[in-house]
């Protein structure tokens, strides 16, 4: 398993990671790229922990995402299945485990304060925590996607699955946006990946 994760990690996360992963019985799958998540975790008919993180995540996104996952099965084999998914005793639980990652050996420097602050209260997702999305980003592969905030005032743009919208204006942290062909409106992150139309 340590040879598995090796390349998805920051070299001085791989050791702690595997402890993890022995520690809590962890079957990990790394999975190709889902659109609607990065990871998940579920406990099997057989009682087996399995969790899945896509491949395609830079090494601190996969790291994040594995973390959290684990804190998920953490967390109901603790407190049981009656909690809510994201709630409270997730909440700590992923910051107990993701503490000891924090650190200048694992993440760059310039990530530290923006983890040290998402990690005050976790979120469902580390994408909806724009400012924390789009440092990350930064490591990715490059693309031909364009994040919302980017792209002007009333051009059009495609989303993964084919639908085509255009940007209207600010709402607070969301922009709403025209669905070109219904013509509903729907409100959008900042950091929302898509792809510019000319």
């Amino acid at each position: 398993m340590k040879d598995i994760i090796t390349p998805y990690l920051p070299e001085h996360a791989i050791d702690p990671v595997f402890e993890l992963i022995k520690l809590y019985g962890v079957n990990l799958k790394i999975v190709s790229e889902r659109v609607t998540r990065h990871g998940d975790y579920r406990r099997d008919s057989r009682g087996y922990h399995q969790i899945t993180v896509n491949a395609n995540l830079n090494k601190y996104r996969f790291l994040i995402t594995l973390v959290h996952e684990i804190a998920h099965l953490v967390t109901f084999e603790k407190y049981g299945r009656n909690i809510k998914p994201h709630g409270q005793e997730w909440k700590s639980t992923f910051q107990l485990l993701m503490v000891p990652f924090i650190r200048p050996e694992i993440f760059p420097n310039h990530l530290l304060p923006l983890l040290a602050r998402h990690f005050k209260n976790p979120r469902a997702s580390s994408d909806t925590d724009a400012t924390l999305s789009i440092a990350l980003k930064q490591f990715d592969e490059k693309s031909e996607k364009n994040y919302i905030f980017e792209i002007p005032y009333g051009s059009s743009f495609r989303i993964h699955n084919g639908k085509i919208f255009r940007k209207g204006a600010q709402r607070v942290k969301r922009f709403e946006c025209l669905e070109v062909s219904t013509g509903k409106v729907y409100l959008f992150s900042p950091n929302a990946e898509v792809e510019l139309l000319p």
